[in-house]
């Protein structure tokens, strides 16, 4: 196994994204959970960027997450175009499966916190049943406010889960993870977006002509309509990207 003193990074306007393949992710997170320190894992897409482009806290917030992985395509793309390419694309979903899968012959704990009762539960289910070497020790949805944030905190600190999977809002999951997570202490914290809805069931993802053409956001947009304004800011970031192309990867 190797032993990772620094992650290989590009930096993509001013955010360190990791160049590490998915093989390698999975060392690292498994060496980060030895060593017990709380670690927010960021997947990445183009959409969170132009996000941090605009909103200064949200910057700031994906500046101080521990590791960021390239989920999604256009950044992948974008690291190319600017002469610093990543090793591959490192989905946030394919991630979490490899992190239960790994669970099993290290007895990891996992908590799962988002989404709505039905899809939690049925997600909970769902990942027992593939990967029941891994304790799932306990879930709850994500409809709760700043109010019952301490009791959510309490809960998760009781039952000391290895791993942290959150899928909240797009616009609260990284921040709410970012508050408070020398507060939760789980070495690996990590947002996961829709992926409670596809391994519930609710949603399917993308077939694999899809992945392999790097369409994945496409599919998304041909089953859910109204995700048509979120969407736009990957046109505007590839534009963005031509345009700044000798200055995207400059530290800033």
């Amino acid at each position: 196994m190797k032993q990772w003193n620094t992650i290989p990074t590009v930096p993509i306007y001013g955010l360190q994204v990791s160049k590490m393949n998915m093989d390698d992710t999975v060392e690292y997170l498994e060496q980060s959970i030895k060593k017990g320190k709380p670690q927010q894992i960021i997947t990445a897409n183009p959409i969170m960027i132009m996000t941090a482009l605009e909103q200064p806290r949200y910057m700031q917030v994906m500046k101080n997450a521990e590791l960021l992985v390239p989920d999604g395509a256009g950044l992948v793309w974008a690291a190319s175009t600017c002469g610093q390419p990543v090793a591959e694309r490192v989905a946030g979903y394919d991630l979490l499966h490899r992190l239960m899968d790994r669970g099993q012959t290290l007895h990891w704990k996992v908590y799962l916190l988002g989404s709505t009762p039905e899809v939690i539960q049925a997600t909970a289910t769902r990942l027992k049943s593939l990967y029941p070497h891994t304790a799932i020790v306990g879930y709850r949805d994500g409809f709760f406010g700043p109010d019952q944030d301490a009791e959510i905190i309490a809960e998760i600190r009781r039952l000391s889960p290895d791993l942290l999977f959150v899928a909240r809002g797009a616009d609260t999951q990284e921040p709410w993870i970012g508050t408070y997570k020398q507060e939760l202490g789980v070495p690996i914290i990590m947002g996961v977006g829709g992926s409670f809805d596809v391994i519930s069931g609710k949603t399917k993802r993308a077939p694999k002509l899809f992945q392999k053409l790097r369409l994945e956001w496409f599919y998304r947009l041909l089953k859910e309509p109204t995700r048509y304004k979120r969407m736009l800011a990957l046109p505007k970031f590839a534009l963005k990207v031509l345009k700044d192309k000798e200055n995207v990867v400059k530290v800033q």
